[in-house]
């Protein structure tokens, strides 16, 4: 394990991601005064910057109402799994969607409600009840405790038969590998986010094989489903239709904890519902994301770090209201 790593000229991919950045230690580069032009091929991957990346959010005018910054709908929560649910609905919240609705078991919605009574909880026994509920949402997260029950099915294929943009996230993706369900969703319209398991299982590889090689795992999958794909883990992978592979270079171990996807899922939803593209979104709910965790870290360790610790400093930072280097 190194103290300190060089990289010169071009930044060598595998220092950011997977075993890499533990392995590299402090990672510093030197491009040694090579001529511009050696720049001038499209990179293979892009190392993300936050305060760039939040420039593409407008500043919300004067007269703005709730309608303008659209109206997601987390559905999941079967029995067991409830929380999850809820803490992507409060991170969508906390990410700025002017509405935030949850689909879920019946016997969540009065806990829901307690907890954060700005939700719509809408309780639904069944995926036939969920159907007249699509109309309303300009934007879907599928798969936040949503399990893998016939009602799990259910939900996932009415929200693929619904034509809204998708985030599709733990369970969802492993109903898709099932194959079980139609696929009548636009799937340039989604945003996928694996984990290197269920990314091994999407692939049809080991989770092994998966780590082995993150970027090209990301890129097949983006290649075999289309949207936006983000592979989570040590060093964030976002691949889309057009835009070079985009590595995440925020995030710490605290976040291996229960529900930190949940509230990514949520976060992603927002931005779609605001206005941004699928990798757009993808790329700033990585990245901001994984910066709130950061914070969180510095201000009282890694160790014990919850998910919930996130959706307020997510808010600040979709704010402005910590510096950030350019």
């Amino acid at each position: 394990r190194a103290q300190v790593t060089v990289s010169f000229i071009g930044r060598k991919l595998g220092l950011y991601t997977g075993r890499g950045p533990a392995l590299a230690g402090d990672i510093r580069f030197d491009r040694l005064d090579v001529p511009d032009a050696v720049y001038r091929d499209d990179p293979g991957a892009e190392l993300l910057n936050l305060a760039q990346l939040l420039r593409q959010l407008p500043p919300r005018a004067r007269d703005a109402h709730k309608g303008h910054f659209g109206h997601v709908m987390v559905i999941g929560g079967d029995r067991g799994f409830g929380g999850a649910a809820l803490m992507a609905a409060e991170a969508a919240a906390r990410a700025g969607a002017g509405l935030v609705s949850v689909a879920t078991r019946p016997e969540h919605a009065a806990a829901f409600l307690a907890r954060r009574p700005e939700l719509m909880v809408k309780g639904v026994p069944s995926g036939q009840e969920l159907e007249p509920l699509l109309s309303g949402p300009s934007v879907l997260v599928v798969g936040p405790g949503l399990g893998r029950s016939p009602w799990s099915e259910q939900m996932l294929q009415q929200a693929l038969n619904a034509g809204l943009p998708l985030v599709l996230d733990a369970d969802a993706l492993n109903l898709l590998v099932a194959g079980r369900l139609g696929r009548n969703a636009d799937g340039s319209r989604w945003v996928l986010t694996p984990h290197p398991g269920e990314a091994a299982r999407l692939l049809d590889l080991d989770n092994a094989a998966v780590q082995a090689d993150r970027p090209t795992a990301c890129r097949r999958l983006q290649e075999k489903f289309g949207g936006a794909v983000l592979l989570k883990g040590a060093g964030t992978l976002i691949a889309g239709p057009r835009e070079p592979l985009a590595i995440c270079p925020y995030g710490n171990p605290g976040m291996a904890s229960g529900g930190m996807g949940d509230v990514l899922a949520g976060v992603i939803g927002a931005l779609l519902a605001q206005g941004l593209e699928p990798t757009a979104a993808a790329r700033l709910g990585a990245c901001v994301h994984g910066r709130a965790a950061d914070i969180a870290a510095q201000r009282s360790g890694e160790r014990g770090l919850l998910a919930t610790d996130l959706p307020d400093l997510i808010r600040e930072l979709l704010n402005g209201r910590h510096a950030l280097p350019d």
